[in-house]
């Protein structure tokens, strides 16, 4: 697809990702290309419908020798799309090793312990060195580019030796760790100043911004000021502004879906199926070791056994989405969750009624909101998360201003949603706390606690989001 340059004075917009809006599917009777339920995706996808925009990345196919590649759409709902491809080694190597072995245990706090292989960095270089040259064949001429999330660092100074008519933002969606921690990554220099070819570089908390300025100066020998950090350029110097920018949901498109009369049938049904409990407490996660689920759990459980909660009176629904099977660390955190799953549900389950309804498996999107509107409670204990948009999801769906949110202090969203019951996921007695106190906690105090969230999530929504980013990529916020 060829992308026309601008017109009137507005320069095209290219949003660069890892993954495309689209994915294949085959599980109909008419093999299709259908929207993508990924989180960025989602985040993103309804706050471009109308901009003159096209989307760069891996369509997620890999054809066997011989094969070709199908053909994508030219567009969705609007937006352009340009798809790169990318072949199995390199998915392995870039993917599946450096960005997801290094690179996101390392922004989450070493949560698991990280792996350097230079072949990996060598892939991660390449597969960046492809993404560059596809934006910069694409690109119009003075057009802004928005590249996206930890897969994609050195995107933006390689594109800027390309094409420096262009103006290039980056906007992290996962935590930016302390220096301490980043200082072990023997690339670091290279991310560093990957990341400074951009003119923009976004992340969802000021102490992310804060942490990437500090290595700036104790890794680079530059000396940031405020927001802001000079970069040699050629014969002279280039500004860099650095500033979070925390991301929203669709909070509209949630309420709207979530009052539709299908939805509310449908979480009526569940409760009905799960047993009629007074509380039905929700976790909707990606599998993940960072996201606290085994710990959620046993918080869960001990809090059954010690009367902390009636188990004649409540039950509990976790979700957690398939992701990245073919690595070792994820395919041992699903063997510990339900080996955990089945211990709690043998010593206090009943027959017919667990204790833990567990789910392994991709949730389409009507039911997802049905099961926000279904639960009383939501949990959310991730050891550390960039923002977590599950939590706003389900404040968006609480449309009769009901339910309760635990939240862990270690994501961005508590900063934002501070009327939330914010709990240390390392701290399971804090945890079975926060779970007697949501459970007991009176309708008024909920109530209150519930319209200050959704005031919260309404005010600063997607759209927000993005207009306020690309607003200041473009210079027009001082």
């Amino acid at each position: 697809m060829t992308i026309s340059g601008p017109t009137d004075g507005v320069s095209e917009l290219v949003v660069v990702a890892n993954r495309l809006p689209v994915e294949y599917s085959d599980d109909s009777a008419q093999a299709r290309w259908r929207r993508s339920p990924g989180g960025l995706v989602s985040a993103l996808e309804p706050a471009l419908r109308g901009r003159r925009a096209t989307w760069i990345g891996w369509s997620g196919q890999l054809p066997a020798e011989g094969e070709e590649t199908l053909d994508l759409p030219d567009e969705l709902d609007g937006l352009g799309i340009v798809g790169v491809d990318l072949t199995a080694e390199q998915v392995e190597l870039f993917y599946e090793g450096f960005s997801n072995g290094a690179l996101w245990p390392l922004y989450h706090d070493a949560v698991a312990t990280p792996a350097y292989h230079r072949l990996e960095y060598e892939a991660y270089h390449e597969v960046n060195r492809v993404f560059a040259d596809a934006v910069a064949a694409q690109a119009p001429e003075g057009g802004t580019v928005w590249v996206h999330d930890y897969q994609l660092q050195l995107v933006p100074a390689m594109l800027r030796d390309a094409r420096p008519d262009l103006r290039i933002g980056f906007f992290l969606h996962i935590p930016f760790p302390p220096v301490e921690l980043f200082a072990q990554l023997p690339w670091r220099r290279q991310l560093l100043e990957g990341l400074l070819g951009a003119d923009l570089v976004g992340f969802q908390t000021h102490d992310g911004a804060q942490n990437f300025l500090g290595a700036t100066r104790r890794l680079l020998g530059l000396e940031p000021g405020g927001d802001r950090v000079d970069v040699p350029d050629g014969s002279g110097h280039r500004t860099v502004r650095v500033q979070d920018f925390p991301i929203g949901i669709d909070a509209e498109g949630f309420d709207a879906l979530a009052r539709t009369p299908e939805v509310q049938a449908r979480a009526l049904e569940m409760r009905r199926e799960m047993g009629g409990f007074r509380l039905l407490f929700l976790g909707v996660d990606r599998l993940d070791y960072t996201k606290g689920i085994d710990v959620r759990l046993r918080a869960f459980s001990e809090a059954l056994e010690e009367g902390l909660l009636d188990a004649s009176d409540v039950t509990m629904l976790q979700v957690a989405v398939p992701s990245r099977g073919n690595v070792e660390e994820y395919q041992r955190i699903r063997d510990d969750i339900e080996l955990l799953v089945g211990r709690v549900n043998g010593d206090l389950g009943r027959l017919g009624d667990p204790a833990i309804h567990y789910l392994h498996q991709p949730i389409p999107r009507e039911e997802l909101v049905a099961m926000y509107v279904a639960a009383d409670v939501l949990l959310v204990t991730p050891l550390r998360d960039g923002m977590n948009l599950v939590a706003k999801e389900y404040i968006a769906c609480r449309t009769v201003s009901t339910g309760a949110v635990i939240l862990s202090e270690f994501t961005g969203a508590a900063k934002q949603l501070e009327a939330a019951f914010i709990v240390n996921p390392y701290d399971i007695d804090a945890v079975k706390r926060a779970l007697a106190s949501a459970a007991g906690s009176s309708p008024e105090e909920l109530t209150r606690r519930m319209e200050k969230l959704r005031a919260n999530v309404f005010e600063d929504d997607v759209d927000r989001w993005v207009r306020t980013f690309l607003a200041t990529l473009e210079g027009t916020v001082p």
